[in-house]
């Protein structure tokens, strides 16, 4: 690996797990519209997708738009309500952005969850000071897998994206970070289903667990 001094992270998935208070926000739903409840082993893989698919999972067979549209956003609301109840960090990354911190390389976020949740979540989780950017799905005119978000980290950390190294759990997250011309990494312990073939998305490394971004590093 070349000289990096950057650490980019997703959000969901990867640098907090907030599948909890995902899957808690959807079974609000389900019982609020007489729906049984979903398990949440039956969740998780799902929740890095965004509301759009949890909503789809939660309720399969609908096909109006306008109930589709009502029924995530009243999902917003109570995601946006109860945010961070459960959520924590996945074991290993308080000790891993110490490691970075003292190593005086520079850390942030990139993800495709809405900055109206994003900021907050990381303001309540203890993180959104010391994060060197906080880039959200709506902070740049395209999203991932687009490229633009990840050069927008770059612009604001100024670090060149060669220097970069970008941690996802999802397949846009290693296309955006390659797009960008980063190293990538796929987080085998986030929100990945048993359906998906990791082997297929061409990231760099895949790690277990996030110390071993220390061993990368």
């Amino acid at each position: 690996m070349g000289k990096i001094n950057t650490v980019l992270f997703d959000l969901d998935g990867t640098l907090i797990d907030t599948a909890p208070d995902m899957a808690n926000a959807l079974n609000i739903l389900l019982e609020e519209e007489g729906y049984d409840v979903l398990s949440f082993a039956h969740i998780r893989p799902i929740v890095s997708n965004g509301s759009a698919a949890l909503v789809q999972l939660g309720f399969p067979e609908l096909t109006d738009q306008s109930t589709i549209e009502r029924l995530k956003k009243r999902y917003l609301a109570i995601y946006q309500d109860k945010l961070c109840i459960y959520s924590t960090l996945f074991p290993g990354i308080s000790e891993l952005i110490d490691y970075i911190e003292k190593k005086q390389m520079h850390w942030g976020v990139v993800t495709n969850k809405p900055g109206w949740l994003t900021d907050p979540l990381m303001q309540q989780i203890g993180l959104a000071k010391r994060a060197a950017c906080i880039i959200s799905g709506d902070t740049t005119k395209n999203r991932k897998p687009h490229p633009e978000p990840m050069y927008l980290a770059c612009k604001q950390i100024n670090s060149l994206p060669e220097n970069c190294i970008y941690i996802g759990d999802a397949q846009r997250d290693i296309q955006a970070g390659s797009n960008a011309g980063m190293q990538t990494v796929i987080a085998n312990y986030g929100y990945i289903g048993h359906w998906e073939n990791i082997n297929d998305w061409g990231a760099n490394f895949t790690i277990n667990k996030p110390a071993e971004i220390i061993d990368l590093l």
